[in-house]
């Protein structure tokens, strides 16, 4: 199965849940992975999650939009202000392709207050394009420096498809 690993990292937490997503999906096909860069994005912490609590979005670095050849996507995003970064959020606006896709949910936080709102917010913008299964995980940023819990939580969602 093709996958894809899209993604949005500030302070690179989610980056690194990102490759390890990826090279566990590697091990079962292709994977590839695609970092979403914000070209307006404020250097502020406080002012990005300000934009986020809006549901604002960035503008982004061109990229494909168009996630038909893919049997498998991945979303992630840090949580900010109870939702998804606005990068993610063109994303999630624009993306194309996802009738009767198979979707994996990802995020990083601090404290996970607002973790569930989030990925609820991102499943039903991608339900409404026509996705049609999720699964959904979440990785706490003190833990992400620990590759072998980060793996072994990806690994419980990845056990359906063995």
């Amino acid at each position: 199965m093709r996958s894809l690993v899209v993604y949005y990292s500030y302070s690179g937490n989610t980056k690194k849940v990102a490759q390890v997503l990826t090279e566990l999906l590697s091990q079962k096909g292709s994977a590839e992975e695609l970092e979403l860069i914000a070209l307006d994005e404020s250097k502020s912490f406080l002012g990005q999650c300000q934009r986020a609590f809006s549901h604002k979005r960035a503008k982004i670095a061109e990229v494909n939009f168009d996630l038909s050849n893919y049997g498998l996507i991945c979303l992630g995003t840090p949580i900010w202000a109870f939702g998804p970064a606005p990068a993610l959020n063109t994303y999630l606006d624009n993306v194309l392709g996802l009738l009767a896709k198979n979707i994996i949910l990802f995020s990083t936080y601090g404290s996970g207050v607002g973790r569930k709102r989030c990925l609820n917010y991102m499943e039903k913008i991608l339900s409404a394009k026509g996705a049609s299964s999720f699964r959904r995980f979440s990785i706490q940023q003190a833990k992400v420096e620990d590759q072998e819990f980060v793996t072994v939580e990806i690994k419980k969602i990845l056990k359906n498809d063995d």
